[in-house]
């Protein structure tokens, strides 16, 4: 877990960022619907096709730990050809291809870990705590040796707590985390192959293992649980898309904006923690629905510019509350819903949602920015970020509403 979200934490929070940030101050100079295209669609094309490729294969020919093993390799690479580009065509293509190989690691990851556990709600969050840290870990690190120079302690409180002065090509600089995640991601890929051996199910009953994980649409639980996901789904990438942008103007430097951004992880710590014990006290629905409220929370702080700088900072905590309490909280369900033989693709099942709603968030960011940004001027973030949490309560309420813990009646086999 440290590793598998240590490489996405190197670049995920500085990406919107340098895809904006004009050519002459080292960016790419992007526009919003080209920094939604190249973050949207292709995590929605590598989440529609896991399913269908990873978790089939997972679960029906290969171990998972060999399958994670050869799509972090090929992954890597292309991450680093990608760092080397400067067209947006490139940019695109090869984000997609990146993304068809490293979104599958994701939902893997986790039902590698759920088939070493006798008791997942237990044993999972304090597994998954190990993913935020790599997160937080990467980017702080990343920032302290590459984006500044002549560190020093400095009383500040906001993370990571060691300031130097910034490099003039910091933006320049920021692509470079790119190539740092495609080297953890080598790394990664050696370290799966001594991870204990995890087969595919044999002779089960169903072969094509995606087919029989549709079959979980017939449960209310699942299908309000997906419906939420395609809400929630295009809205989460939104915030990494726009948020360092929107940190950035209002004043905080390149060789800040990682550290910022992991206040969502160090919240996220604590939430994961006490992730098994809000379950067992609260229920699935509470807490699901908590997710979905920090959703919205989140959105309406981001939009309140008039607020100093450190509480807009403060509110990024949400995000810890948002993943561990929806994202966290729905795997783990999945998990328990789906029988054994479909449990890899069922995670992946999962993410097709979450996928669609990216390609879905791409056209978003880019239409709600153009109608957001006067001609000539600064994308205005309140009505921009309010429109966004207005999607984040349609979600809550479904989930409040509608949904259902079915899997405390459910008894999962292995064939039927």
């Amino acid at each position: 877990m440290f590793l598998q979200w240590g490489m996405f934490g190197l670049w995920a929070p500085l990406a919107g960022a340098f895809i904006l940030a004009a050519t002459k101050e080292g960016g790419l100079g992007f526009t919003q619907f080209q920094l939604g295209w190249i973050m949207g669609i292709s995590g929605s094309i590598g989440a529609l096709a896991a399913p269908f490729v990873a978790g089939q294969i997972a679960d029906r020919y290969f171990s998972t730990e060999r399958l994670m093993a050869a799509l972090l390799v090929l992954g890597g690479v292309l991450w680093w050809i990608m760092s080397e580009q400067t067209a947006y065509g490139a940019w695109l293509v090869l984000s997609v291809a990146a993304s068809l190989a490293l979104a599958p690691t994701m939902a893997l990851s986790n039902s590698l870990a759920f088939a070493q556990m006798s008791n997942p709600t237990k044993q999972f969050p304090v597994v998954r705590v190990w993913g935020t840290i790599g997160w937080i870990v990467a980017g702080w690190v990343f920032s302290w040796v590459w984006l500044q120079h002549d560190l020093h302690l400095h009383p500040e409180w906001m993370p990571p707590f060691l300031v130097g002065t910034k490099y003039p090509d910091a933006t320049t600089r920021m692509v470079d985390s790119l190539k740092g995640g495609a080297m953890i991601a080598f790394v990664y890929a050696a370290y799966c192959l001594t991870l204990p051996n995890t087969p595919p199910t044999r002779g089960a009953a169903e072969k094509l293992a995606f087919r029989k994980a549709f079959r979980l649409f017939r449960r209310r639980s699942f299908l309000v649980l997906m419906v939420a996901a395609l809400l929630i789904g295009c809205i989460h990438n939104i915030f990494f898309m726009q948020t360092p942008p929107l940190l950035k103007q209002l004043g905080l430097g390149e060789h800040n904006l990682g550290p910022a951004m992991s206040v969502g992880q160090i919240t996220e710590i604590v939430m994961v923690v006490f992730l098994g014990w809000m379950l067992k006290r609260l229920g699935m629905r509470t807490v699901l629905t908590i997710g979905a409220v920090a959703y919205v929370l989140r959105f309406l702080f981001l939009g309140s510019t008039w607020l100093p700088l450190w509480a807009i900072i403060a509110s990024l905590g949400f995000h810890g509350i948002c993943f561990a309490c929806y994202y966290a909280a729905a795997f783990i369900y999945v998990d328990r819903l789906a029988d054994k033989d479909i449990r890899h693709t069922a995670q992946t099942l999962f993410g097709i949602l979450i996928g669609i709603g990216p390609v879905i968030g791409g056209w978003l960011n880019g239409f709600l920015a153009g109608l957001c940004t006067p001609a000539g001027g600064k994308l205005n973030y309140m009505i921009f970020w309010y429109t966004i949490a207005a999607i984040g309560v349609v979600a809550t309420v479904v989930l409040a509403v509608l949904f259902r813990d079915e899997a405390e009646k459910h008894e999962p086999t292995a064939g039927s």
